[in-house]
């Protein structure tokens, strides 16, 4: 059952993205007057189709759901002497190079403007994120060590505003790509009066961090990572090494063996760290403290043996969900498209230097793998993940590849310089190059995927 809907979430957003991107070449070029013989969702045989329209334009599905096309009238591709004098008019490559650069761009245009749209129909719906509140569980990170400290809010990047932990995340990933420093700005609970903040300003030392340390969780390489709520006890279920000791839903650990509890987490590892080892944890049960003596029982999960005592904890970061009106939504919607772009081309130019991995590369398989985990976490997880590949398709649609949109837009730029069309000579090698290379980077895709899949 979860292959079959990992499946149907894969090729929903396929179709989708890939229906959006070919809708926009059709439309501009419908707009410059050029006729459209066919628009094909799928590449390959076609399995169905239909026509409609004055033009009998061909609407189509064929069998191969990884990509599609606009089929547009073209003289190169054909007799000139069948064409009819009225069509000749309305063929591709007799229109001016701007309405051609239009054509071309309008495909990634419809991608990015799908991503707008769906950002902004989040943010004004409102999406649930972790607050900006930051853990810092070791005392020899390199957090801990610039005076970052558990508990801090973080209030700012670099002057700009931050909410939540994603904000936050966002922000410091750009600034670690470009080997820039942060200066976060702190809220801290004071020592003194626990009713008021101290507001501070630590600066981060991202150009510290490696390539390589960026293609991981880059923030667990400084240390520290989302807050999490305090050591509180759920659930105590009967018979469990928790409930003979005498311990109870709403009890706070503080301390196991002389040790201060960070948060639920911390103790989570401990617990599973400590099977058959008996420990000593102090309580704050209401107003009281004291110590009880508790030994995890061992449990084999996975493959190896852990601890239980048998509780529930609460381990979900602190979240906001905060709605935004519909002009700010949409400039969020714009700005979140326009970063991620950004972002996303910088990694390209990373990998062509040497300075990212090619491992970031991804293929349908982890693509399909990703679709199916959003659309079983939530709809607002699925629509997120839609947003973002719709992005990456139509970045990797404005590289200068031939056979790609990139790649002819780069032929008709060259023409806009020197006043005339590159040769077809010159074309027809260009396009064995850009094949070339776009089944290369397929085969890394693949590679990359079954590497995951093995690992």
């Amino acid at each position: 059952m979860m292959l079959i809907q990992t499946l149907l979430a894969f090729l929903f957003a396929l179709g989708t993205l890939v229906t959006i991107h070919e809708l926009g070449h059709y439309w501009v070029a419908r707009w410059c007057g050029v006729k459209i013989l066919r628009f094909s969702v799928g590449m390959g045989r076609v399995i169905y189709s239909r026509k409609l329209g004055p033009d009998q334009t061909e609407w189509a599905i064929s069998i191969l759901p990884l990509g599609g096309y606009v089929k547009m009238l073209d003289a190169r591709e054909q007799d000139i002497n069948q064409i009819s004098k009225q069509d000749l008019l309305r063929e591709f490559s007799c229109q001016s190079v701007w309405k051609r650069i239009a054509i071309v761009a309008a495909g990634p245009v419809a991608n990015f403007i799908l991503a707008v749209l769906l950002f902004s129909a989040l943010y004004m719906h409102g999406i649930p994120e972790p607050f900006s509140k930051i853990r810092v569980p070791s005392e020899t990170s390199t957090a801990f060590q610039v005076g970052l400290r558990h508990g801090d809010i973080v209030t700012s990047v670099n002057g700009q505003p931050v909410l939540t932990w994603t904000e936050l995340r966002w922000k410091l990933l750009q600034l670690g790509l470009e080997k820039s420093d942060a200066r976060i700005g702190i809220q801290r609970t004071n020592r003194d009066r626990a009713t008021s903040f101290d507001h501070l300003e630590i600066t981060l030392p991202l150009s510290q961090l490696s390539s390589k340390d960026l293609e991981s969780d880059f923030i667990s390489k400084i240390g520290f990572s989302v807050s999490r709520p305090k050591a509180i006890l759920g659930t105590v279920f009967e018979n469990g090494p928790a409930s003979r000791a005498g311990l109870k839903a709403g009890d706070q650990i503080l301390a196991v063996d002389g040790t201060a509890v960070l948060d639920g987490l911390q103790l989570t590892e401990i617990i599973n760290a400590s099977a058959n080892k008996p420990l000593v944890l102090l309580v704050k049960q209401g107003k009281k403290e004291f110590e009880v003596n508790v030994s995890p029982e061992s449990e084999v999960v996975n493959g190896q043996t852990i601890g239980r005592i048998k509780v529930q904890l609460m381990l979900a970061p602190e979240m906001l969900n905060i709605p935004n009106g519909p002009i700010q939504a949409v400039y969020k919607g714009a700005e979140k498209t326009w970063e991620t772009s950004i972002l996303t081309f910088k990694m390209f130019g990373r990998m062509l230097t040497g300075d990212v991995s090619w491992k970031n590369i991804t293929g349908p398989i982890t693509i399909a793998d990703y679709a199916g985990q959003t659309s079983r976490t939530s709809l607002i997880s699925y629509l997120s993940f839609i947003a973002l590949i719709s992005i990456s398709l139509g970045v990797m649609n404005l590289l200068p590849i031939p056979v790609l949109d990139g790649g002819h837009l780069l032929y008709y730029s060259l023409e806009v310089l020197t006043g005339k069309p590159v040769s077809e000579r010159f074309g027809e090698m260009a396009q064995r190059v850009g094949l070339a290379v776009l089944m290369c980077l397929m085969a890394v895709a693949f590679f990359n995927d079954i590497a995951r899949l093995m690992s």
